[in-house]
Order: C-alpha cells, then structure tokens, then sequence
C-alpha cells in the first residue's frame, strides 16, 4: 500500500486528500479531511494531524499526537500552504539588513509615493521588513537611453575599462566601483551588532550583478550564512519590486524552512530520503522542498485551486471562470482554449512582488466576510472574522458575516456541517446565536427605515441576510467583470468552475447576475485545492535580461541564448529523476515595441520561431491597433521547464449518460430555503445517493461529503460521476422582472436599502472597467504607470454619478466639464460623437489635462454622459516653470468633435496639437503618443457606453435614473450629517482660516453650517486677486478640494458623487487667485493652489496641521524633432492630526500620482537618480509629529531645458494646537559654468525654468508636514 498526501492549508481550513493505491486493488481510494488551519488546542499543525487521522484510520493502528509518525506507507507529500502568506501578513518573518546603492536607503520606504487609501488622513506608514539599512558606495550608469534616437546612439570611448558590455549586450558605464575595505568594515560592524541575514539590492544590477557578487563574497568571509542577491532572485528592470521581491524572499525563507523542518519532524527519519515533499508554487508548479522559496509562495494554495479545475474541467470547455469562495476571501482566475493567463508581477499584503504567478484577483469577499450596515446601505467586508474567531455561528464569539447568511436562510444545514465548534471542538455550528444578531441587526435597520423612508416596507430577518447576501454576491461578480470584461470577453460565454468551502453556495446566484448558462462543481470542490495537488506537475524556471531588437539578423543569437537556459533547465529537472520523455520546455520572449513601457510574455509556438506575428496579435488583440514602423525589444527570455511523470491527463468520455429527472424517492428530506421573494420548499439530496445521469430540478440542496450545492430555481444540475453540472436558465423575461421588482418611483423614502447597494456597485464596477481600459491601452509612462487620470459616469445634466478617481483634483471638476459642454453644444451632440476640451473656461484643470466626452443616448435623448480626464505631458512647452499667460503653456480647447459619427478626426486634432502660438511654442512635442493616449481615452468611454446600456437592457432606464438619484441623495445625507455633527462639537466657535502663497497672495476661507439641515456654505470672499504668473488655479479646483476634504473627514465609504457637493454653497470672488479671467497662467494652480486650497479647509475645521502645499511639479527635456519631455512629482511631508503622526515622503491631498522606478527612468533619460531619500527632522515637531519631506538629487548627462513648479518655499507648512512649523522647501542648481572648473551652486527659489549644462546637478528638498500639539520634550 502507498499513500500520496495532497493538502491544502488555507487561512481557514486545512483540506488533505489522499489516494490510496492498493495492490490487490487496482482502483484508488479517497479520503478526505478538513480541519482548522488553527487549532492550538487541539493539535499542533494540521497538516500533520491529517495526515496522522489518515493512516490511523487506513492502518487501524492508533497513532499518539506527540508520537513521530511512520512514514512507511507514505508516498509522497504534496501541499499548498498559506504560511508564507500568513508571515508576511502577520510580519512573522525573519529580520535582515538590506545592503543598497549609495544614496538609496529610503527607496523602499517610499516606494512609488502613492497612497493606499487616498481619504485617509492618518496615512499609514509601510511595515519595513529590514531592520537596518547599509549603503554602498557603488555606481553604475546606463550609456544609452531611448526617449530620442540621438540617446540610442552614443559613442563609446576606445580603449576606457570603465564601459562594459552588460548581460543584455548593453554597455554600461562603472563610474564608482566598489569599495572593499570600507564594505568588509560596514559589513563586520554590521555582524558584530546580531544581525546576521542580509539582502543586497544595487541599481541596475539585473544588467551587470557583478557589484552584488562582490558584496556577497566578502558578506561570505565575515560570516553571514544567509545572503539573498536581487539579480539572483529575479533578473529583469525594475528596481523597487526587484528589491522588495528579494527582502520578501528573505524575510520568509527562514519562516517556510523553519516549517517545513518543524513538520518533517514530526515524522521518522526515512521522510527525509525516501518519500518526496513537494510544494505548490504560485505560478501553479511544484517544487521540491528544499528549493520552495517566499516570495514564489505567496499565491501556494490559489494556485493549486486552479490547477485543480483546469487539470480536470471538460475539454469542451474553452473558456472558463475559476471561483474560489473561502473562508477568508474570493479568488478569481480564466482559464481559456487550454492556456492558463500568467502575471508577472503583483502586490501582495502591500509589497509589489516580481515573480511568475497565475494570474489570480482576490475579492475581499468570503463566508467569513463581516456583514454592516452603514450610512442607509448594506455593506459586506472587507473586514474579515477568518478562522478566529471565524462565523457567529462558530460559538467563538465572531461577528455576522456571509456564512451566517447561508446558515439563517437554510442554505446550509447544521447536520451535515462537520462538528468541530466550540470550546470542545465537537460541537455543531450554532444557528441560535446569528439569529438573534440578525434579529438586533434588523431591528436597526428597521429604525433607520422609519426615520428616513418611510414609505417602504419594514424588513424581516430573512430579507435582511437575503440582502447581505446579494450585496457579496454583487461585490464578487464586480471583480469578474473587471477582470474579464476589461479584456474584451464575453462573460456570458464563459463556464463558470466553483470551488472552496463557499463557492459552491453562491454558484448560481452568481451565474444569474452575469449572465453564465453552465456551471461546473467537482466532486471535491471544497478541497480542490488539495485534489488539485494530485495532478499538478513539477516546474522549474529560469530567466535571462536581454536587450535585443527582435530580428531576422538577431534571431540565431536569441535562439543560442534560449538553448543555454534549456540546458540549465534540463539538468536540473534531470537530477530530481525525470527522463527526456517526461520533460517539456515552455519558451517566453518578454516583448514590447521601442519607446513604450508594455510588455508581453510571448509563448513560443511549437512549430515556429515567428514571435513577432504572435506579439503583433496579442497587442492588436489588447489595445485594437499595432503600432507600424517601430522596433520590437525582447526585454527578457524566460524558459520554464515541465516535468510531468503522471502522462496525460485522461478526461473520460460522458457521452454515454442518459440524464433523467431523478425520481420522486432519491431525496433524503425537505426544508425551506429562503430565494428571491421567500422561504421555499426545497429538496434535499445526497451527492452520494446520486447515480450518473440523474436531473435535479431547483430549488435543491445537494450536500456531498464536504460539499453543500445550492440549485436555485431555475436551475438544473447534471449529476456526472466526478462533478456536477449545472444548466442556468437565463430567461429572456428576465430582464422585464429585474424591473419589476423594483420600484421606479423618484421619492428617496421609496428607494430600497439593498438596490441601494447593488446599484452602487454596478456603476462603481462601470468606472472601474473603464479605469483599466485606459491603463492598459494607453501608451504613455503618465498615464499608464503613473496613473495620472481618472474616468467617471454622469447623468444627462453633467452632474457626476460615479467615479473612483485616485486623483482628488478631479473629483469635484470633470462635472463642471460635461456641463460647459451641453450648455454650449446644446442640440448638436450627437449619437457617435465624442467631444475633447481642456480649457479651464470650459472645466478644465489645467491644459497638460485633456477631458474626452462621450454622450450615451437612448433612442433620440441623451440620458448619460461618460468621460475620462488624462494627463498628456507632452501639452505644452517646457517653460511651464516661469509661464504667464495661458497661451505659453499649450493647446488650449474649449470644444472640439474629436469623434464625429463613430469617425475618429486624426487629421484635426493633430493639426490642433501642431499648432505653434506668437512665441513659436508648439501644442504638443509628441503628437502620435498624444493620438494614441487619447484613442486610449476613446475606448475607455466606449467601455463605459457598453456598460452602461447592458444596465439600461437588464433594468430598464427610468429604475437606473431613479436609483442613481438615491445614491446621490444617500451620498449627501452622509455629508449633511458629517456638517451637522461638526457644528455640534464647534457650536460656538467660527471655522475660518487664511493661509498664503510664497508671493504673498491671501486664501482665506469662512464656513458657515445650517444645523437644521447640514447645509454649508464655503466663502472664500477676501482671497487675493489672480497674480501674474501660473498659480491661478480655476474654480473647479476648489470644488474638488472641498468634495476631497468633506470625504476625508467622514470615516466610511460613500459613492462619489454630485451630493458630496449638493449641500454646500461655494463664495468665490471674481478675478481672484481661485477664478481668474481671461488668458491668465494657470499651469501650477492645480498642482500648487489646489494644495493651500486643502490645508486651509482642514484648519477652518481643525482637522490636520498643514501638509507639504504642493506637488514639486518638475519638467525636463529638450525641444525639436527629436525632443523629448519627463514629468513628475515629488512627494513631501504630510501634517499630523490630532491623533496621528504625518507620514513621511508621499503624495498629499489633492496629488496621488505614482512616480517611476529608477532603473526605468535611467533607461528612458539621460539622467542619473543620485539621492531620493527621506529628508530627515523636516517635519514639524509636536505631540503628534509631521511627515519628512524629500531629498531628490537628479544629475543630467546632457544639456536640457528644466523646469519646476513647487511651494512653502517662502510660508513653511504650519503647524496646529501648539505643533511646530514643518521646513520649508529648497531647491539647488549645481551649475557647472562654461570655459571653467568652476561650479556654482545656485538656489532657483520655488518656480523656475534653466537650462542645464552636461552634468549639473539639481538638489530639490520638499516641504514636511506640520505638526500637531504641544511637543512633550
């Protein structure tokens, strides 16, 4: 007899499947068990115990828990863990030093300056896993860079040894080489202080690691045994996830070593030689034990769910959803004509990880998903209860979450639920206990009821965990459609494969809201995790940098660098026992075309070399056009090596089945189960009881071992010998009873709690698409890396329904767009039209920001607008720094037909963009990237249109209309409520407050609040007149200031919407700095005044002391045919609150932009990143202390124009209640002057643009945040 062991460890259970082979019996036997990941009380480590409970039963003799355990009859293990995931979650892991390029220490700090949650005012700093940091004085420099043809072609000087060919065949420059004393000297203090992992990340060394190398050979002398290197671990550009890829790995390798040590001792001394421990790795692969490595593990027990599905689904089955519902969350993966989808890249638990992964999204949505209720709308996650306490009905004290739900309204039953509850762990799950939370939950929602909709009916409990209920389901179904639609698929198309604890509980409910007609559950799908182990096959992966153009010429010499990597691959698949014929070689090229920043991993046909026409397809295939005339690099070759000694996956042929209606005596008994409209009487059947063949009609349960199916009416599940299928009538009458059921009626006291919540997610889900179809068609760095833009839905007046802008500054102004262009367009929108404009005249923040404007009809009326706002960079000179009038700083539209009659007019927007003023400044330098991003925003609106009136068809157009005014009605009463409980704590005292610009110039702000009502109104009467320069900012701007400011100060989620401005009035003069008239700059107001804008609004309120006040816009480039232009901004400090400290070195307030990664940048520009770091004790100082500004020093390689635009350079960023000032700002030019060795340093103030020499340096240092209270020393 031989066992193997397939299990899963999830964060809430642990499933172990075992297949027991037989001599005497040629087929296999399966035994399942489940148990609490978690159960100190009980055992020490569930895997162990599983597979003791196994072999006592297989055996018949007992085995002790304390007892090793015989591994005789044990074959092999294979598992799926989350213990890396959990370390990581928990920071469990192992201490370490990070070693790092002179000048970098803060890099990983930092990161890419973004913000997580954009309203959060107590921003939270990053959980570091280093403990120390250890720079080294080490540089290397790119030769080329490939924003202009004149940077892909500098020369190398003869004879110099400092030029090297790098592993890509690039030539780099080593213009610091190592120092080895003083490293050998840093590195032995370092041992001497206990610490004894480190992890070596240097700049660019994934194209020359030999600067790493040196640092690990001498690490190695002084005695550090655990040394990770970043080229080691993952090769390819890109410094920050590099880097955090290599301190994720070493901060869990001794965690998942530690565990795989701790679990074989639990078994005697043959598991170590004779029985195989393999586990699973996230890109859905095996590996061997002792080479299962942290941050390949993250995404272990996902993955192995999805091989689970995908190695056992019908080969008639060419697309396909994965649907992992658990305890915890919802995983969601496509499988698709055999090929499963990669991604090689992904956050996780806050890190950006560079690794080979399935491509899996995670719902924070699952049956431990807590259930609230909040401002009138039902809310589900994404607080979870997890395993513990877990459910109320676990008996351990847990909150009501979507487990509860299923349990209240009969959906699982308490008998056929393993009884492994209560402070015995033998008891069943507890009904009594959800049901008296749900009574008390629905006795204040109920009073809510009558106090604000007093026309609707009360709610029962039934209806109120009904309504929880559809909300999850709505929740989970927003992530697939993102993740599918997004791609230009057809949801409807797809079969729908459910499995985890969950899944198979809300599989039809599911399928019904998207559409899906077919249903596939395993026989095991609540551990196909662990069934999946069983056919997973081993894999073993290496990848290379290259830096080749793809060509006939260069083709021999990719081909020669591929063979290398096989033969790698091949010896090391061949020392773990496999054989020539059990081995298969998967080839990858990374591609993208020249001068953009998206890649694809190609997968080599089996029976040609022709990667160009298949990365052709896939681009076409993505973005709907190629790009002609331009290079195609090969960023990285990658072989993954297969070893598979199971053969072929047999899927056997049904063909033969006869299905029939089961008959009237196959079910056990009957219940009722609460569906759409009431509790119904519901058959209940064994799986095992089912014969292949058998119908089931919904409604009905069918419970399997660890299964619980829910058939719902409608419904018809196909019993198979393996799995179940189930057959989703999607009526065509159901769109006519979608609307139906839902009231139409315009009165907010008719609107209905739970459609509140549906709704809301619909056109949040809507914007969402539309966000990643912008991103991912879009080919410039701003707006697809950077993510400087922002789509949204409006109504048929302009005002905005819905959006999910990480952008604050376009919050409260892309409205005041659409509107300005239906005041003046009027009758002449039409059907196919798509308008343009960026002009602040017409609702435009500033010119680089171009909103695109699509009118959605319905017959002859328009009755939704769709739009998108991006940043071009390229709009504009580059003396964006020293600019007066409008016309000096680009194009300016007020209204332009961009699309007219579904025909997109190239021709006039490039004439536009070309277009030079008086003083021969061009629109645009970039004119076909300008075309390309802007036919990006065309389609994003296009996804939104198609959205939209899938709505319109499911619900009809009046019921849509009716709730988007509810949900703009909720969203003010959120914010009425929010004022009326401010002016009750500041009953007596006036909210004003006045701030100043560097030029001196007032903002100065009176709020004044109704109680009765929460009405406000915001008077900034008294702010200075608009000034001679470009920080004038329009009005728009402050309302997205103000909408940004109320949303940050309430403490839950509200859709972002029109009502955020519906109760406030807004005073702002004429002719002033906040709305300025005619031709005046406003470049810098967006991203300077909006700033001050904030802070003055969060001291009227008493909120938050003063963060950085600015963006720290720096511009730099050259000009000409060959020109070129880069943008960014530079993070500072943020002010600290009255229970909080400011974090430091991220975007504030109205800025939430992401900056580049060095490598890249250094690719891309000549420039060389000398210093960005935390500029230390630049926050002001309190009880409460300000976040740190920034120290970024930028050398360029060649003369060019440079251009900034920052503030609190003159007017430090203050502090509240007794804090301290923060610093101000200083910005530094190290001038190299002409005909001299000379070098000036040369302060440049606060706004300015120079010109640059070859090899001048710009110093910027940020602003901190103010601080808050009384310092207490």
């Amino acid at each position: 007899m031989s066992i193997r062991f397939c299990i899963d460890r999830g964060g809430t259970f642990t499933d172990c499947v075992a297949i027991i082979n037989r001599r005497d019996d040629p087929n296999e036997q399966i035994i399942v068990i489940k148990l609490l990941s978690v159960d100190p009380d009980n055992y020490k480590d569930a895997p162990t115990e599983a597979i003791r409970r196994v072999l006592e039963e297989v055996t018949g003799v007992p085995i002790e828990k304390n007892e090793k355990i015989n591994s005789y009859f044990i074959n092999q293990i294979r598992m799926g863990t989350t213990v890396a995931t959990n370390a990581l979650l928990e920071r469990k892991g192992e201490p370490f030093a990070l070693i790092i390029t002179k000048g970098l220490k803060d890099l990983l700090y930092i990161g890419n300056q973004a913000r997580e949650k954009v309203f959060d005012l107590k921003i939270e700093p990053p959980d570091l896993l280093y403990s120390k940091v250890v720079e080294i004085d080490e540089r290397i420099e790119l030769v080329n860079y490939t924003c202009s043809k004149k940077g892909m072609n500098v020369a190398i000087p003869d004879g110099d040894e400092d030029y090297i060919k790098g592993v890509t065949g690039e030539f780099i420059k080593i213009s610091k080489r190592p120092d080895t004393e003083k490293i050998r000297k840093d590195l032995t203090d370092l041992y001497k202080s206990g610490t004894k992992n480190i992890v070596i990340c240097l700049l660019h060394s994934y194209i020359y690691p030999e600067h790493e190398q040196i640092v690990k050979k001498i690490a190695k002398e002084v005695g550090f045994t655990n040394i990770t290197l970043s080229s080691e671990i993952m090769p390819m550009i890109e410094f920050i996830p590099r880097s955090n890829s290599a301190c994720v790995n070493a901060y869990l390798a001794p965690c998942i070593q530690n565990y795989i040590k701790s679990f074989i001792e639990g078994f005697d001394s043959n598991i170590k030689s004779d029985i195989k421990v393999k586990f699973m790795q996230s890109d859905g692969g095996l590996v061997n034990m002792n080479e299962f490595s942290g941050f390949k593990a993250l995404r272990s027990s996902a993955a192995a769910g999805v091989i689970g599905y995908t190695n056992n689904i019908l080969s008639s089955y060419k697309m396909v959803i994965g649907f992992d519902m658990g305890g915890t969350s919802t995983d969601v993966s496509r499988y698709t004509n055999n090929e499963l989808e990669y991604v090689y890249e992904a956050k996780t638990a806050g890190f950006t990880i560079k690794a080979p992964q399935i491509d899996i999204r995670t719902v924070a949505a699952g049956g431990g998903s807590e259930l609230f209720f909040r401002n009138g709308m039902f809310v589900v996650g994404p607080e979870s209860q997890g395993a513990d306490p877990g459910p109320a009905c676990y008996r351990k004290g847990g909150n009501l979450t979507i487990t509860d739900c299923n349990l209240l309204l009969g959906r699982l039953m308490v008998d056929y639920f393993p009884k492994i509850f209560g402070e015995t762990k033998d008891q069943p799950l507890d009904i009594d206990i959800p049901t008296l939370l749900f009574t008390k939950l629905t006795e204040e929602i109920n009073t809510y009821i009558k106090e604000n909709k007093k026309n609707i009916s009360l709610k029962t409990i039934d209806e109120v965990a009904y309504g929880f209920l559809t909300v999850a389901n709505e929740t989970m179904c927003r992530q697939i459609r993102e993740m599918i639609q997004v791609k230009g698929y057809d949801i409807s198309q797809h079969v729908l494969a459910c499995f985890g604890g969950a899944g198979p509980q809300h599989a039809c409910a599911i399928a019904k809201q998207l559409g899906i007609k077919k249903i596939w559950i395993h026989r095991y799908a609540s551990v196909l995790s662990a069934y999946g182990l069983s056919t997973a096959d081993f894999v073993y992966e290496l990848q290379e940098p290259c830096a080749e153009i793809y060509s006939e010429e260069n083709l021999e010499k990719i081909k020669k660098s591929v063979q290398k990597i096989i033969d790698k691959c091949d010896e090391k698949l061949k020392q773990y026992g496999f054989k020539n014929d059990e081995i298969h070689f998967d080839i990858y090229l990374n591609m993208r075309y020249d001068r953009t920043i998206t890649s694809f991993m190609i997968l080599k046909n089996n029976n040609t070399w022709n990667f160009k026409t298949l990365f052709i397809e896939k681009f076409k295939d993505k973005f709907g056009f190629e790009i002609n005339n331009r290079d195609i690099i090969i960023d990285n070759i990658c072989v993954r090596a297969i070893g598979n000694k199971n053969g072929n996956i047999f899927i056997p042929d049904y063909s033969y089945l006869d299905f029939k209606l089961a008959g009237s005596s196959l079910h056990c008994k009957s219940t009722k189960i609460y569906f759409e409209g009431g509790r119904m009487e519901t058959k209940v059947y064994l799986l095992s009881d089912l014969h292949s063949g058998v119908i089931i009609k919904g409604p009905a349960l069918i419970i399997g071992d660890n299964t619980t199916i829910v058939v719902e009416p409608l419904c018809n599940a196909y019993i198979y010998p393996d799995f179940v299928e189930i057959h989703v009538e999607i009526d065509d009458n159901n769109n006519n009873k979608n609307r139906n059921k839902i009231t139409d009626n315009d009165d907010d006291n008719n609107s209905d709690l739970i459609q509140l919540s549906i709704f809301s997610h619909h056109l949040i889900s809507i914007v969402e698409q539309m966000d990643r179809v912008l991103q991912q068609t879009s080919v410039s760095s701003n707006i697809k890396e950077r993510l400087d833009f922002s789509c949204a839905v409006f109504g048929c007046d302009g005002g905005l329904i819905s959006t999910e802008s990480q952008i604050p500054a376009h919050l409260g102004s892309m409205q005041e767009a659409v509107k300005y262009q239906i005041n003046i367009l009027k009758n002449d929108i039409k059907d196919g039209d798509v308008i343009l404009s960026n002009h602040p005249e017409a609702g435009g923040s500033h010119l680089p920001d171009i909103t695109v404007i699509t009118p959605i009809f319905e017959g002859k009326e328009i009755v939704f607008f769709v739009a998108s706002r991006a940043h071009h960079t390229d709009i504009g000179g580059l003396q964006t720094g020293s600019s007066k009038l409008l016309y000096e700083e680009g194009v300016a539209i007020r209204s332009f037909k961009l699309v007219r009659n579904n025909v997109f007019d190239e021709e006039g927007i490039t004439n536009i963009l070309k277009l030079k003023n008086s003083d021969n400044y061009s629109g645009t330098r970039c004119v076909d990237e300008n075309i390309m991003d802007l036919k990006a925003q065309v389609a994003a609106n296009q996804r939104g249109v198609a959205l939209i009136k899938s709505l319109i068809q499911k619900y009809g157009l009046n019921i849509i209309q009716t709730y988007v005014k509810h949900i703009c009605k909720n969203t003010e009463n959120a914010i009425r409520s929010l004022l009326k409980n401010i002016y009750k704590i500041n009953r007596n005292e006036e909210l004003v407050a006045e701030d100043f610009m560097d030029d001196g110039t007032r903002i100065k702000l009176k709020i004044t609040i109704k109680p009765e009502d929460g009405s406000s109104t915001f008077d900034f009467t008294g702010t200075g007149l608009q000034v001679y320069g470009n920080w004038n900012t329009p009005k728009v701007i402050t309302y997205s200031a103000i909408v940004y400011c109320l949303r940050s100060m309430l403490d839950t989620d509200i859709p972002l919407n029109q009502g955020c401005l519906a109760p406030i009035d807004v005073i702002i003069p004429e002719g002033s700095i906040l709305s300025p008239k005619g031709d005046i700059g406003i470049a810098s107001g967006n991203i300077l005044t909006s700033q001050h804008i904030c802070d003055v609004i969060f001291k009227a309120f008493k909120v938050a002391a003063a963060s950085q006040g600015c963006m720290n816009n720096v511009t730099f480039g050259s000009e000409g045919n060959d020109g070129w232009c880069y943008y960014e901004k530079i993070a500072g400090g943020s002010g600290a609150g009255p229970s909080w400290h400011g974090r430091s070195g991220v975007n504030t307030h109205m800025s939430n932009t992401r900056i580049i990664d060095p490598e890249i940048l250094e690719k891309r520009y000549p420039v060389i990143l000398r210093k960005f770091g935390i500029r230390e004790n630049s926050g002001g100082r309190g009880k409460f202390n300000g976040g740190d500004g920034i120290i970024c020093e930028l050398e360029f390689s060649e003369p060019l124009q440079f251009s900034i635009l920052s503030e609190r350079y003159v007017y430090a960023p203050y502090g509240l209640e007794g804090g301290m000032d923060a610093e101000k700002g200083e910005n530094i030019w190290i001038h190299n002057a002409e005909n001299s060795d000379e070098v000036e340093v040369l302060g440049i103030g606060g706004k300015n643009t120079i010109s640059l020499s070859a090899h001048d340096r710009i110093i910027i240092k940020t602003p901190g945040g103010g601080g808050w209270g009384k310092p207490e020393n």
